[in-house]
């Protein structure tokens, strides 16, 4: 029996999609290394959008921000289970490796804090964690993935929203998911912006517009991904309709990186 691995599924992607397109995806979804030229690579860098390609709490809470939204007439407790499952059930579907599982840890800590408001819980197991894994696999404390990880979790723990109530209309639901998800990229981003520095010696200035800009993208950039590798996986034309759907998002996105990155003194290098 063929076992889930993340190559099974980003061949899939490689598919469909062309470069950078497909690198980007196999970025937010799987955490996979960018297979794309050097110049895109520093573009990401130049606009600050490197940290939505390393599989972190940040991408698995916004996706879990989303689930919130779409299964709040559930109830809270009800909601808060299937959102958990569904990021439980995104581990296993791409294998439990380190980088995943970190991932979802990250993604149901802040989805406790993001719905009960407990920020010092959260930001004390978070906490525990690096303790955890600085005995058990010491190796990753010096890994940029996992640091990049943290500093997005903390941000989203540190920017978001406590005892948030959604509207029962649906277009308010909408303006509140929006406005959220714009909050917690932005938490992210400010997170991670040190990170980037100390080991780019860069500071992108353009980075604020580039993640609004790109921040309601990827939730369903992920669901329609998930999409497109599960289906394309099962017969390819299953997986057309999503990741035309996913180029479309992709080339928005691309569109955004490659005209902000060549804006005058976006980035400052030291």
């Amino acid at each position: 029996m063929e076992q889930f691995n993340p190559s099974i599924f980003t061949s899939v992607i490689n598919s469909y999609l062309p470069e950078p397109h497909a690198s980007l995806l196999n970025g937010i979804l799987f955490g996979v290394n960018l297979k794309t030229s050097k110049a895109f690579y520093e573009q990401l860098k130049v606009v600050g959008l490197l940290h939505i390609v390393v599989l972190s709490g940040m991408n698995i809470t916004l996706l879990a921000s989303t689930i919130v939204i779409l299964t709040s007439f559930f109830g809270r407790f009800i909601s808060s289970l299937l959102t958990v499952l569904t990021i439980i059930i995104f581990i296993v579907f791409v294998e439990a490796k380190a980088p995943i599982v970190r991932a979802g840890f990250m993604g149901i800590l802040t989805l406790v804090a993001l719905l009960y408001g407990r920020r010092n819980f959260v930001l004390y197991s978070l906490f525990l964690s690096v303790v955890f894994i600085f005995i058990f696999w010491p190796r990753w404390i010096s890994s940029v993935s996992l640091q990049l990880s943290y500093g997005a979790t903390i941000g989203i723990i540190m920017f978001c929203q406590t005892k948030k109530k959604y509207s029962d209309f649906w277009l308010m639901k909408v303006w509140y998911w929006i406005l959220e998800n714009l909050r917690l990229t932005l938490g992210a981003q400010a997170f991670t912006a040190p990170i980037i520095f100390l080991y780019f010696r860069q500071i992108s200035l353009i980075s604020p517009i580039s993640n609004i800009l790109i921040a309601l993208t990827i939730p369903p950039l992920m669901i329609f991904g998930f999409l497109t590798a599960f289906l394309g996986k099962i017969h390819y034309l299953l997986g057309l309709i999503p990741a035309y759907i996913c180029f479309g998002i992709l080339n928005y996105i691309v569109f955004v990186i490659d005209t902000l990155a060549k804006v005058p003194f976006a980035m400052i290098k030291f």
